[in-house]
């Protein structure tokens, strides 16, 4: 059954792969030949994912980790990097270092405004100056002179945090003087920590409103009881917008758990200038603490309480890895927040932050404009603690929401997950099954397809792709990933 990531329902056909592309897609002549037939009979075909929200990078780059391979068990074949405003305000050693390597799928780079500003102001609670707006201005036309897709932002973050809105026009607008470019967001509160959830997606409205570039809400959710229920005025706000012609979209991870920093999701943006370091100075002055505690009391609501926190990588003391904070704090017969102070001093941690609500998540997900991501990191197998969604997130959409829970159907979901990304971020001839289109291939099985990675247990691959072709190259053969790596760095145009 070939779906071909228009969204069409399913159909009976053959593929055939020539080179990197597909050259037919139908009823091939039994006569016709391959070096290699794949029986897909009971299988789904499909496109090869794509995630427009990828933390593969840095480690992408690198001897270790460039085959991808929680990746490819995803069924993901191609990756847009540094999301949430991140990676380097230069693209061109991180370029560099996954060309030289070979990444085992494809790569979209991104220019991130949080490295763009970090390399300008260094991570400072100010306006830039004339001449450092222009200087950042600089460094996101030369990323897209060197083929990045598109700008990324996340003002939720250090430093993209002490920017105001004309800073993120003035960078967009230096992206969309390039065909198709984009402006992909983690807005700057999906909370209400200020502007509230829905100002934020009204900020990234505006950018797109005052420049006409495409607007993406990354990563998209109602984050914290206080404001569960808001996915339905936030999707009435997209809709308006979209209907008023601007180019609108998001993308989610099928979980209801978010992944994030305790210095991110509980200190308040003032406290955290000049970086983690600077914070754990202030916390250890006692006026500071105090100020800062009080605030932190709210903020620690607004995730939900203490125990929705997991600790994820506390590098001072991993064996509280996959523990509560409000269980860490009992047993140091402290209060949560002391106990989250003391851990912040001695270095933050990553954390799974369990603060939303499935009827937002599904509502979320029913939406044509809403695409598949998964926000996953890219990290040795069973190394450190991660959020499940960097081995599971794709799989996990399928089994849970498609074939269990039958929130939306197959055709749409692998329409969210290949033809609409790349749609939306002018991939071109990626994201179908159709002659003349790069042979990124899935054959997977619908009765297996599922992810076994949990929060407990994060390190685990999906299962149920028995093939993937990268660029008409076997990647994943009999269910298990190939030695041979055949993704490439993809620029914007080609």
């Amino acid at each position: 059954m070939v779906f071909d990531g228009t969204g069409a329902e399913g159909k009976l056909a053959d593929v055939a792969i020539k080179g990197e592309r597909i050259v037919e897609v139908g009823a091939i002549a039994a006569t016709a030949t391959a070096t290699t037939v794949v029986d897909a009979t009971g299988k789904y075909v499909s496109p090869g994912f794509i995630d427009p929200h990828s933390h593969a990078a840095p480690a992408i780059g690198t001897a270790e980790l460039a085959a991808a391979v929680p990746i490819l068990y995803q069924g993901i074949t191609t990756v847009m990097i540094n999301p949430d405003g991140g990676g380097p305000g230069d693209l061109t050693p991180q370029i560099s270092d996954i060309e030289t390597h070979g990444p085992g799928v494809n790569v979209i780079p991104m220019i991130g405004h949080n490295g763009v500003r970090r390399d300008v102001m260094g991570l400072e609670n100010r306006k830039p100056t004339a001449a450092e707006l222009a200087s950042m201005e600089a460094l996101v036309k030369k990323a897209m002179d060197q083929g990045a897709f598109g700008l990324s932002t996340g003002p939720f973050y250090i430093p993209g945090k002490y920017s105001e809105t004309s800073e993120l026009v003035a960078l967009a607008r230096v992206a969309n003087t390039y065909p198709n470019a984009f402006h992909i967001s983690h807005i700057r509160d999906e909370s209400s920590y200020d502007v509230g959830v829905l100002g934020a997606i009204k900020e990234l409205i505006d950018v797109s409103r005052q420049t006409g570039i495409i607007g993406v809400v990354t990563h998209m959710k109602m984050l914290g009881p206080s404001v569960w229920g808001q996915s339905e005025p936030a999707v009435e706000m997209i809709n308006a917008a979209r209907a008023e012609g601007l180019s609108i979209w998001a993308d989610q991870y099928p979980y209801a758990a978010s992944g994030s920093s305790l210095q991110a999701s509980l200190v308040p943006g003032w406290a955290q200038e000049g970086g983690p370091e600077a914070t754990a100075e202030r916390l250890q002055n006692p006026e500071q603490r105090a100020l800062i505690r009080q605030e932190m009391v709210a903020n620690l609501e607004r995730r939900a309480g203490a125990n929705a926190i997991m600790i994820r990588n506390y590098r001072a003391d991993p064996s509280l890895n996959g523990m509560r904070l409000d269980e860490i704090a009992r047993r140091n017969l402290q209060d949560p927040l002391d106990t989250a102070i003391d851990m912040l001093i001695k270095g933050g941690s990553s954390i799974v932050s369990f603060n939303m609500n499935e009827k937002d998540v599904e509502l979320l997900m029913q939406q044509p404009w809403t695409m598949t991501s998964s926000d996953g990191a890219l990290v040795a197998f069973g190394v450190g603690g991660e959020h499940p969604r960097a081995y599971g997130a794709f799989p996990r959409k399928f089994r849970r929401y498609v074939i269990d829970r039958e929130v939306i159907s197959m055709a749409q979901a692998i329409h969210t997950s290949t033809g609409l990304p790349a749609q939306v971020f002018s991939i071109k001839d990626r994201g179908v099954i159709a002659p003349g289109a790069f042979a990124d291939v899935l054959v997977f099985n619908p009765e297996t397809i599922r992810d076994v990675a949990t929060y407990q247990e994060p390190h685990a691959y999906s299962e149920g792709m028995e093939y993937i072709f990268v660029n008409g190259q076997t990647a994943v053969a009999d269910g298990k990933v190939t030695d041979t790596r055949h993704g490439r760095v993809l620029r914007r145009g080609q």
